[in-house]
């Protein structure tokens, strides 16, 4: 069978269908019960500018058979749209695989896939009630979820061997290829050696970090300063943005009070940006002029270093995960599928600062709110907002004086000297002053004085660190749901139906 992991492998499905009807001499019946039972279709994002779409002039000038077979599965599939729904053109045009000039690849894989699922309990939910509200209604048995995971014998056993070791040595090797025997470890929360054991290790991982970023940035970093860490790709959604603006908020209250009570804070920041995403690029270039700034500004004491690792991958990722003390799971409530950057980081000890969002929800249920930092809108309140406005930036930023100037920093050449206008396009998405945008899209400024306040509840329980290694080890404990032999089994029995093969070691 084919598993289609997004709509990139979309065309599959024709191409199949293309292979059986000329190649094979199958009819069209025989060929679509073929091609209907052999593909199962994942989708990895709620972001409908994700979910491809090509324009028919250039798929059926590259692909001339192709698209006839594709126009025949949308005629067919219109027709039972029509066979269901007799009369309802809204339901036609909704669902059309191709429409408006383009084939939208992701309603192809719908309609010829016997599997349709989610990568998170709440992304599945929100695919089901609104994305994909009118595919579900019609035919909900192939909707179903499997929350992503990751593989522990990368992320710990080999990324960070000194906290491997460390868990087999309190708990024993089941975990390697057992994740949920790691719950074992709930038993040594509250052992004040085992407490001082973890924070030993957290802090020989942050020196080597540290080591990292100086022979590679030429940044001096406190290892014994709070890790706060979001490394990702670099979208809006994701809300890089919100984080930066946030350091630049500190950084003004640290301007003004240069006496102010805070634990030392490295803010370190790891992303790609699409080729062609302009305000991505912008982004990660802000991220670096306010490093600029801070990094080289004496008079706070270095009480807040900025980092931006550059080239981002697994290999340096390791080093990251292993180092982090926080870890930033911010994107706008609704907009993330899953995420997967939570789940390494919960498996290193490192406590979640997020939205209730993704698979940040179900890390919750595994390891209690109390043991992370929660913060911002509801994916309900987010989803009504959108739909039915009453959400003004502009009155946010007339209103609280601290967040506006934040904002006019962005416009006044604060940092960037000598182009004070190069930030222009972040402000004006969040205020809409000259977008076609809504304004602030991801809801930045809404979530801004949450965001904050969960900050400073970061630095009061970083104060007392008997309470963050216990919480740090409970986080690990619970991460066992997070595997993704866990994933990959719940594909093998619920999707591909095959039999279990074990290998001996």
């Amino acid at each position: 069978m084919f598993q289609l992991n997004d709509t990139h492998p979309t065309v599959a499905i024709p191409e199949l269908m293309r292979i059986l009807l000329d190649e094979e001499g199958l009819t069209w019946d025989e060929a679509w019960e073929v091609t209907t039972r052999t593909c199962a279709y994942t989708n990895h994002t709620i972001m409908s500018e994700a979910l491809e779409k090509w324009p028919i002039e250039l798929f059926s000038r590259l692909l001339p058979r192709i698209y006839q077979i594709v126009e025949e599965i949308n005629r067919r599939f219109q027709n039972q749209i029509q066979t269901m729904y007799p009369g309802n053109q809204e339901k036609l045009r909704k669902m059309s695989i191709i429409y408006n000039g383009q084939v939208k690849m992701a309603y192809m894989a719908i309609a010829a896939s016997f599997s349709v699922n989610g990568v998170a309990r709440l992304h599945t939910e929100i695919l089901k009630h609104q994305e994909l509200k009118d595919f579900y209604e019609m035919m909900p048995e192939k909707f179903n979820n499997k929350t992503n995971g990751i593989t522990q014998r990368r992320f710990l056993l080999h990324g960070n061997p000194l906290l491997a070791d460390w868990v087999t040595s309190k708990i024993g090797d089941e975990w390697i290829t057992d994740l949920p025997h790691i719950k074992k470890l709930e038993l040594f929360a509250e052992d004040e050696k085992c407490q001082f054991e973890f924070m030993n290790i957290k802090y020989q991982n942050k020196l080597r970090l540290a080591r990292y970023i100086k022979e590679n940035n030429g940044i001096d970093v406190d290892p014994r300063s709070i890790f706060d860490v979001q490394v990702k790709r670099l979208h809006e959604y994701k809300r890089q943005l919100m984080n930066i603006l946030h350091v630049m908020y500190l950084y003004n209250q640290l301007k003004d009070n240069p006496d102010m009570d805070m634990i030392p804070r490295t803010f370190i920041f790891g992303a790609k940006a699409a080729a062609g995403y302009k305000r991505a690029k912008l982004t990660i270039k802000l991220i670096n002029s306010v490093a600029d700034v801070i990094n080289n500004d004496k008079s706070i004491n270095g009480k807040i270093k900025v980092v931006f690792i550059e080239d981002y991958r697994v290999s340096n990722a390791e080093l990251i995960f292993a180092a982090a003390d926080v870890s930033e799971q911010i994107s706008t409530a609704s907009k993330e599928a899953s995420g997967t950057s939570n789940m390494k980081f919960m498996l290193n000890g490192a406590l979640t600062l997020g939205t209730m969002d993704g698979a940040n929800v179900e890390i919750v249920e595994e390891v209690g709110a109390d043991n992370a930092f929660i913060f911002g809108m509801s994916s309900d309140e987010v989803i009504n907002y959108e739909n039915n406005g009453g959400y003004y930036p502009m009155d946010i930023f007339n209103n609280d004086q601290e967040i506006r100037r934040v904002l006019m920093q962005l416009i006044n050449g604060y940092y960037a000297p000598d182009n004070p206008e190069l930030f222009r396009d972040i402000y004006n998405s969040l205020l809409n002053t000259k977008s076609s945008d809504r304004a602030d899209t991801y809801f930045i400024l809404k979530d801004f004085r949450s965001y904050a306040e969960a900050h400073q509840r970061v630095d009061k329980a970083y104060r007392d660190q008997a309470w963050w290694a216990k919480a740090a080890i409970l986080n690990m404990a619970n991460c066992g749901k997070f595997t993704s032999d866990r994933t990959i089994e719940e594909y093998v029995k619920d999707i591909w139906h095959l039999k279990k093969v074990t290998v001996e070691m």
